[in-house]
């Protein structure tokens, strides 16, 4: 569904638009068509340049200052940069460019594979780079696109169930979940909904994930938004029924210009091993070198190293 609606909005921004910019200055006055066409163009930027800039006035997380304004200014053009390729091509145009990877089971044995979970209003385009990239390596993946677009988070346990469940029977190996946003709750979500077995999960690596909520969700009227704000009983509900070692599954990378998830702390789960991305806007995060390489590093940790990590974070 949102592969759909993303077409047709990037469909008029760049052609229709457009053409209604020239019907306009052909038919009315020349200004008025480069107005629109300016409009079309370059109103989306500018419309989310004051997202970055109000996080000068939100406290920041402890343990970091304030977001500079040069950091905040270089992490609006690259969303702006980011935004433009995701939401204009690679998830109106590009959704199944980049299938799954399930090799067949006795190349897939015992090389760990990852399941990728999108954020809010995505679709599993947004992970073309990642998934091409690991394909080369021939690591083994699945990437869902998490339907209803705008329904409840625990509708999407059932779709990551089945993937996590067929990647460990190819591989022989519990899944790493690469999570953006929305798709953290998610992993966490599908994790409730099994009980929380460990051993059907290697580690969960969250990129922007509102683990606490969102301000920014107060604006949101989909189902799935009202449960990602911060006063939400569905998030106080899943944080009640966790048991306390689920968060040293975790590693949250998160950011203090991320314009969607703040304030910043709030992409942290208490007992996660965290790393913070300075100048880095929400989608950026996607796109960042150092997310794809901790990937890659967790997929080499051991059971043993995560059960000693858990063991020392308990004592």
């Amino acid at each position: 569904m949102n592969g759909r609606l993303q077409r047709l909005t990037s469909l008029f921004r760049w052609i229709v638009g457009p053409l209604l910019a020239l019907w306009a200055g052909s038919h009315w006055n020349p200004w008025v068509g480069l107005a629109l066409l300016a409009l079309f163009v370059a109103g989306p930027p500018l419309a989310m340049l004051p997202h970055f800039l109000v996080l000068r006035f939100i406290p920041p997380a402890p343990g970091l200052p304030t977001a500079p304004l040069g950091d905040l200014l270089q992490a609006w053009w690259r969303e702006v940069v980011v935004v433009t390729k995701v939401f204009h091509w690679q998830q109106p145009w590009a959704e199944h460019r980049e299938p799954d990877f399930l090799p067949p089971a006795e190349q897939a044995r015992g090389r760990r594979g990852i399941v990728f979970l999108h954020g809010y209003s995505c679709n599993r385009g947004l992970w073309n780079g990642w998934m091409k990239a690991l394909r080369a390596r021939g690591t083994p993946f699945i990437a869902l696109t998490q339907e209803p677009a705008f329904g409840s988070i625990d509708r999407y346990a059932p779709q990551v169930d089945a993937a996590m469940r067929a990647l460990h029977e190819r591989t022989g190996l519990a899944p790493l979940i690469v999570a953006h946003s929305m798709g953290g709750l998610s992993a966490r979500a599908w994790w409730r909904s099994q009980g929380h077995p460990f051993d059907r999960i290697h580690r969960i690596l969250t990129l922007g994930t509102p683990h606490h909520g969102t301000l920014l969700a107060k604006l949101g009227t989909t189902e799935n938004a009202r449960q990602m704000r911060g006063d939400s009983e569905w998030l106080n509900e899943l944080a009640r029924q966790e048991p306390p070692q689920v968060a040293s599954h975790f590693d949250c990378l998160y950011g203090h210009c991320d314009q969607i998830v703040f304030p910043a702390e709030t992409a942290v789960l208490p007992g996660a091993r965290a790393l913070h991305l300075p100048a880095r806007g929400h989608l950026q995060l996607v796109f960042e070198p150092q997310a794809f390489d901790r990937a890659l590093a967790l997929l080499e940790e051991t059971a043993e190293m995560n059960t000693a990590q858990r063991v020392s974070r308990a004592g």
